[in-house]
This record gives structure tokens, sequence and C-alpha cells, in this order.
């Protein structure tokens, strides 16, 4: 594909890009998470990668605004944790990536319920935001896991705080509806939180993406 071709192509179906890097990131993460700095590169990159993506998906400066301002003390958190050990640093940008990623979320659900026509890309839309809540809870555990320690607990190594990986894994499985798996919420906080993204779930698929379902399956005029 032609460099020409390929960038208008970001910009008709940034969606689609954005998709794209979440799973990518999430096949990745297993490899970088046991090293500081492959993890907080990754994380970096990601968030860098979203900013831009909201960019193109809004076409108002508010909700860019807002995320570079997001961005730009999460990373630097991000970086000072990789240049010094400080535990509590990791409450921060978890609550902060949190927030990101949520906001993120909200924005693309916004472009998707702007109109009553659906566009390739707001079909692209609806997967990126649901990898986005996922995430966003997956920082909420980290966070709740960072103030509580065993707060969620595994059948292998049950006394070692739970990854990136195994925090994402509960998140997506909560927010499909699909299962619970080996990594289970102990505490009443973790509980909760863990209800609140079942709700979370049920509530977008039955809102958002079904709306969609709809509208695609209406004739054209």
């Amino acid at each position: 594909m032609r460099l020409p071709h390929l960038i208008k192509h970001t910009h008709h179906h940034p969606s689609a890009i954005l998709l794209l890097v979440q799973l990518l990131a999430m096949l990745l993460y297993p490899f970088v998470e046991h090293t500081a700095a492959g993890h907080i590169t990754l994380n970096a990159f990601g968030i860098v990668i979203l900013t831009l993506t909201t960019n193109m998906v809004r076409r108002t400066p508010g909700p860019t605004l807002v995320s570079v301002c997001l961005a730009i003390p999460i990373i630097a958190l991000l970086v000072i944790q990789m240049v010094v050990d400080r535990p509590y640093l990791q409450a921060w940008s978890s609550g902060l990536e949190a927030v990101f990623y949520f906001y993120a979320a909200g924005s693309l659900i916004a472009y998707m319920l702007e109109d009553r026509r659906v566009t390739t890309d707001e079909l692209y839309a609806a997967g990126a935001t649901f990898t986005l809540l996922a995430w966003g809870f997956t920082h909420m555990y980290l966070l709740v896991q960072t103030l509580a320690p065993n707060s969620f607990g595994a059948a292998v190594n049950p006394e070692l705080p739970r990854t990136w990986t195994e925090l994402n894994y509960l998140s997506f499985a909560l927010l499909s509806s699909t299962g619970i798996g080996d990594v289970i919420p102990l505490t009443v906080h973790a509980r909760s939180l863990a209800s609140v993204e079942m709700f979370a779930g049920l509530i977008y698929l039955a809102a958002v993406v079904a709306r969609l379902i709809g509208l695609t399956m209406q004739p054209s005029k």
C-alpha cells in the first residue's frame, strides 16, 4: 500500500487504526510486562497513539485538549517510574490512565451516537470503545491492588500481585459477561468495582452496540 493511500485510509478509518494498535498492544504486553522499561514504553506508546486517534475522530478542539492534558502527566509519571522506584506512583498513574481511557471511550460513544447514519469507522469505533472500557477498568483494578494489596486472587501464585495481563483478562471477562476465569476479586472494594464493570458492559452492549446494529439493518432511503 502506497504511503498517500495509507494516510488517506488512516484519516477515513482512525478507529480501525486505534483498534488494531490496542489489540497488538494486548498481544505484546505479556512479553514486556515483567521489564519496567518495556512495560512503561508500551504504555506511553499506547497513550500517544490514543491521543492522536481521538484527535482524528473528534471534530472539536475541546476533547483533544483534555486528552493531551491527561496524557502529559501520565507519560511523565511513567517515565519517573522507569527511572526511580516509587511504588506509590503506580496508584497515581493507574488512576489517571483509567480517567484517560474512560474519557476516550466516552468521546467515541458520543462520536457513534451523534447521528443516525452508521459509517464503517463507527463500526470499528464500537470495538475500539469496548477495548478502551476494558483497559480503563484494568487500570482501576491496578489502582485498587496498589492501595489494598491482595485484593485479587488467582489459582497460580496466589500470594503475588496480579499482573496487568491477568487483570486485563479479568476486565474483558467481566465486561463481556463471558465469565470470570481464575483471577477473582477478593475484597469488597474489588468486588464492587467488578460489579460496576459488569453493569457497564451490559449497558454498552444493550444501548450502544444494539443501536448501531439496528441502524445498519434499516433499509437505505
